[in-house]
């Protein structure tokens, strides 16, 4: 197997200690990857950086490839989101989140496999915010038929390539006829003319979310536009387990950054406590989209290899504290350690 340089961002908060467990069961399965460290968020500010430096995204636009700890995002103030402007600046336009049921995390649904595709760089997160007045605000969402249809090609191709049967749209375009109506207009035109034998539903959608919770498993994939993606993918989340057990991707043309989902949860960082299972589940869809773009199937063995031993340690009880059991951060990593085979 060759050596795969990959930019590692660990992030804020628990964000080293996920990432550091993380590396650890990486490499005890045998991937050969050299880490290029590089800063972003409170981390790069604490080193007197700017919140996002520019040798950050010009690592990232070199290798290709990233693994992303969580960056904290003020509320209200203080700087832009780190994920937003990643997102941008490296066209990255496609987030892709599984959703599936875990063995040993017990929830009210059981059998859930979901795939949430959310177009990721416009929609009212493009940040095109004003004061109209004093006490009047406006924010302006952003749609263009460029960015509508590759999410949706994107949608279809992947859908093929997954052996997919149905692709849902969750919109809005009852009332935002023009914004959301340019979206579904978009993917019916690419279902229709290049993918067919893909089945095809448009779901208004706080009626989809409803539709959600009663019965997860009439869905397939989901395509949504920004700020629903966001929303309804923590929704399904929520589902099988919360934000620390499903990964994330966002995916451009010519690069990805792979992610955990969740918050950096200053409250706990330094405990010893946090769940690296989010970030070590992103991590195995890196390696398949490595070894889908490289031909290494010696990657694609690796990242198998991980998948079972987390579920075999989730299986036989082996949980972090947010999943209802007893093990730290380091403790987790060990009981997947030894259970790679």
């Amino acid at each position: 197997m060759k050596n795969h340089q990959i930019v590692l961002l660990p992030g804020d908060g628990i964000g080293p200690e996920i990432t550091e467990a993380v590396k650890r069961i990486l490499a005890a399965a045998g991937a050969q990857i050299e880490w290029v460290e590089r800063t972003a968020g409170v981390s790069a500010l604490t080193e007197g950086s700017d919140v996002l430096p520019e040798s950050t995204v010009e690592a990232i636009r070199q290798h290709k490839l990233a693994l992303k700890g969580p960056c904290t995002t003020p509320v209200g103030k203080g700087f832009a989101s780190v994920n937003v402007q990643l997102r941008k600046r490296l066209d990255l336009y496609a987030a892709v989140r599984p959703v599936r049921s875990l063995p040993g995390i017990k929830t009210r649904y059981e059998d859930i496999d979901l795939i949430i595709i959310r177009e990721n760089t416009e929609g009212l997160y493009s940040g095109v915010e004003n004061e109209v007045t004093p006490g009047v605000v406006m924010s302006m969402k952003v749609a263009t038929k460029t960015a509508c249809a590759r999410i949706a090609k994107w949608a279809f191709r992947y859908a093929t390539q997954r052996r997919r049967k149905k692709i849902t749209v969750l919109h809005k375009a009852n009332i935002m006829k023009m914004t959301d109506g340019l979206f579904i207009d978009c993917a019916r035109e690419v279902q229709r003319v290049d993918y067919p034998n893909i089945a095809y539903e448009e779901v208004i959608i706080d009626a989809g979310c409803m539709k959600l919770v009663q019965d997860p498993g009439q869905f397939d994939i989901l395509l949504l536009e920004n700020l629903y993606g966001d929303v309804v993918s923590d929704l399904c989340a929520g589902m099988v387990g919360g934000l620390g057990v499903v990964p994330g991707a966002n995916i451009g043309n010519r690069g990805a950054i792979f992610e955990a989902v969740h918050g950096s949860a200053p409250d706990i960082a330094g405990k010893g406590i946090a769940n690296p299972l989010a970030l070590l589940m992103s991590s195995v869809m890196m390696l398949n989209y490595l070894s889908d773009r490289e031909g290494d199937r010696d990657l694609l063995r690796v990242s198998e290899r991980i998948k079972a031993a987390y579920n075999r340690a989730l299986a036989e009880g082996q949980k972090t504290l947010d999943l209802g059991g007893d093990l730290g951060t380091d403790a987790f990593a060990q009981a997947v350690v030894d259970r790679l085979e």
